[in-house]
């Protein structure tokens, strides 16, 4: 049995700051895609849409992110089951500012087709200092039945090479990773997909905003770094189709049939990595003279710089 999954990377934008609004255009956009599109079985939106979140400026809303911070389970969680179970489709609606007790983290939502939350991912890499939500604490995969294991990372995690290390190790052949980002580097970003996609052998899949104030250019790729699809600046669906059977084949005989890093990570093992001890980051001699991560002057609001998320 083949296992081909058809997948939308959707670049949208919410209604600023309306996460009422934005609810309205998301479940007209997921209708949409169910009646247009049959073929495709996973929807996947960017980070903070349903939380309406525009851009960071002057005019950003104090406090906003715990005004508009959900429980879960809860009302809106309750939403996405119901549309989630009647279009019969997985759907990630990106990310929400989610309140647990005192704490607001940025998570990432899966709902099964059966109207399951499925998965939860709270960010674990936070683009400090100006994203102030509560980063989580565990790296999170879960198994589509009969497809195979999907791993979630949010926007900034792409950046630590071992976030998504750890999802690959844990089996993820695909990597969910909704994005938010409105800054020049996103051209960075591009490069860091494909990178790794390269060096873990899955596909990564990166919708980010689009129209509103961001730069779009969402992108699909497989796990040899192929570009499947890309985005322009404006809002689109980016459709394609995913074959997990490349994963296992990339793996088995290597990147270009070249390089089976896997293998040979396993059979020999480099020595341990010394930055690490006991699951902690060790200073090393090029952290000194750093100096501090919070800039002396700066506007630090809870997901934004006056810029973006991440």
């Amino acid at each position: 049995m083949n296992r081909l999954f058809g997948v939308v990377a959707a670049q949208v934008a919410p209604v600023p700051f309306d996460p009422e609004a934005t609810w309205a255009k998301f479940e007209r956009e997921v209708r949409l895609l169910s009646r247009l599109s049959p073929q495709l079985d996973l929807y996947v939106f960017p980070e903070l849409y349903l939380s309406a979140t525009g851009t960071y400026g002057d005019d950003y809303p104090a406090g906003y992110e715990r005004r508009v911070a959900e429980e879960i389970p809860g009302p809106l969680t309750e939403q996405l089951s119901a549309l989630a179970r009647s279009v019969g489709r997985w759907i990630v609606p990106g990310s929400i500012f989610e309140r647990s007790g005192d704490r607001i983290h940025n998570t990432a939502l899966v709902f099964a087709p059966d109207g399951t939350l499925h998965a939860r991912y709270r960010k674990v890499f936070p683009w400090m200092p100006y994203e102030q939500t509560d980063p989580g604490d565990e790296y999170v995969t879960f198994d589509i039945p009969d497809v195979g294991r999907f791993g979630l990372a949010i926007c900034y995690d792409g950046w630590i090479p071992e976030i998504m290390r750890a999802l690959a190790w844990q089996g993820a052949e695909v990597i969910i990773q909704p994005t938010l980002t409105q800054t020049v580097d996103r051209e960075q970003e591009l490069i860091i997909a494909r990178a790794n996609a390269i060096t873990n052998q899955v596909y990564v899949i990166n919708p980010n905003y689009g129209r509103l104030f961001g730069t779009g250019r969402s992108v699909v790729v497989d796990p040899e770094g192929r570009v499947l699809a890309q985005g322009g600046s404006g809002e689109e669906f980016l459709t394609v189709t995913v074959d997990l059977d490349l994963v296992r084949a990339v793996r088995e005989t290597g990147t270009a049939r070249l390089n089976p890093v896997w293998k040979q990570l396993r059979d020999f093992p480099p020595p341990a990595f010394p930055q690490y001890t006991n699951g902690r980051f060790v200073e090393g001699e090029m952290m000194r003279g750093l100096g501090s991560l919070r800039p002396e002057r700066s506007r630090v609001t809870a997901g934004g710089n006056g810029e973006d998320s991440r």
